[in-house]
């Protein structure tokens, strides 16, 4: 199935597509460390960190966002793709995972690397989390999955983010962030009630993953 956004006026939208059957995406892709060590330094206060994440945490976000029984997921801040692969390989065949980057290396990288029908990429503020939802035709979010971090955030940027993320959420949905620090729930918890917290104490760093549900 090919899909494609409705509007041409976003900076980046790029549909990676196989002919057939899709791919399943590898664990891992040559040189994550280094690219994501590279894009930390270029823009330290977008990056939620020095290294990408572990197999434990992408195993972990997997299981919290329920991405076996999912139609469509978000992920804000997919860096060099690691937990984008994670998400993939869980997704059912008729799913679709829409990756939103700040960064034009990122998205570049993720596009030049997985090649899957079911993977948009788009090139944008978390902020418009709808807006792009509709360019590309998607429903509501079943998970919206997060690794920006909050605690770096102008506070109003923080706050709108996190709006976006309730109102482009399906009822019932989850939104799972994995974040050094607790500023997250600060703001989430405003829209979508208090959270559970859990700690993957064998990633480095070690990160609290924080899940909500939307009411239905």
């Amino acid at each position: 199935m090919r899909y494609e956004p409705s509007s041409a006026r976003a900076a980046t939208r790029t549909a990676t597509e196989t002919a057939g059957a899709f791919e399943t995406p590898p664990a891992a892709a040559p040189g994550d460390r280094a690219a994501f060590l590279l894009e930390f330094l270029r823009h330290p206060r977008q990056i939620g960190s020095v290294v990408p994440s572990s197999s434990f945490l992408e195993q972990r976000l997997v299981r919290a966002t329920d991405a076996a029984n999912a139609r469509a997921i978000v992920e804000l801040g997919p860096g060099t793709g690691g937990t984008t692969r994670a998400l993939l390989r869980a997704l059912r065949a008729d799913a679709h995972l829409l990756a939103i980057d700040l960064s034009p290396s990122f998205c570049a990288r993720l596009a030049a690397r997985v090649h899957d029908p079911r993977l948009a990429i788009q090139r944008g503020s978390a902020e418009h989390i709808e807006e792009f939802l509709r360019q590309w035709r998607l429903p509501r979010a079943d998970a919206i999955v997060s690794g920006i971090p909050f605690s770096t955030m102008p506070p109003d940027v923080a706050d709108r983010i996190a709006r976006a993320i309730e109102a482009a959420l399906a009822p019932g949905g989850r939104f799972v962030a994995y974040q050094v620090r607790a500023d997250v729930a600060r703001y989430a918890s405003r829209y979508l009630g208090a959270p559970i917290k859990r700690w993957e104490w064998r990633n480095v760093p070690p990160l609290q993953v924080f899940t909500w549900r939307k009411k239905v």
